[in-house]
C-alpha cells in the first residue's frame, strides 16, 4: 500500500486533486464533491490531533481493532462502506476553499511524519505506527478520489 509519506504517493494525490472538478458526480455513494472533500479533511485532522471524535465502548473499540489492518492493507476499499457520524457532511461547502483546505491537510501531514512516531493512538482503532497512519491517509484520499473519476 502506497503511503502519504512517500514522495511518488503524495505526489500521486497531489495532482489527482488538482484534477478534482466542481462538476465532478460520484460514482456512487450520495456525497457531493464538495462534501468529499470536506470529509476527507476531516480524519487528517483528527490525525494531526487537530480534532476528537468520542471513542466507541470498549466492546466496539475491540472490534474496531480487529478490522484496523483494512485502513492500511493493500485491498480497496469496498464501496458503500458506512461511515462514522462525525464525518457524514450535510452541508453544501464551498468546492474551492474545500479543495485549497484539503490540499493545506495533506501538505501538513506529509511534513509531520515525525509527530506520527513511533506510534500514535486512532481513537477508533487502537495504536498506529507512522507507517500505519500514512497508507490510511493514502487509502481514505484513494477511495475517495476513485469514487469521483480523479
Amino acid at each position: 500500500m502506497k503511503s502519504i509519506f512517500e514522495e511518488n504517493a503524495y505526489n500521486e494525490i497531489k495532482n489527482r486533486l488538482e484534477n478534482l472538478s466542481e462538476n465532478a458526480n460520484a460514482n456512487w455513494g450520495k456525497m457531493s464533491v464538495e462534501q468529499m472533500l470536506e470529509h476527507c479533511t476531516k480524519p487528517i485532522e483528527l490525525a494531526l490531533g487537530e480534532s476528537e471524535i468520542k471513542k466507541p465502548n470498549w466492546l466496539k473499540r475491540s472490534l474496531f481493532k480487529l478490522i484496523s489492518p483494512s485502513l492500511y492493507n493493500d485491498k480497496p476499499w469496498k464501496q458503500g462502506l458506512p461511515t462514522a457520524k462525525e464525518y457524514i457532511i450535510t452541508n453544501n461547502p464551498n468546492f474551492n476553499a474545500q479543495k485549497e483546505k484539503l490540499r493545506t491537510k495533506i501538505e501538513q501531514m506529509r511534513q509531520s511524519k515525525d509527530f506520527f512516531e513511533p506510534n500514535r493512538e486512532h481513537p477508533y482503532f487502537g495504536t498506529f505506527t507512522a507507517e500505519q497512519w500514512g497508507k490510511s491517509a493514502y487509502k481514505h484520499l484513494d477511495h475517495h478520489f476513485r469514487q469521483f473519476g480523479v
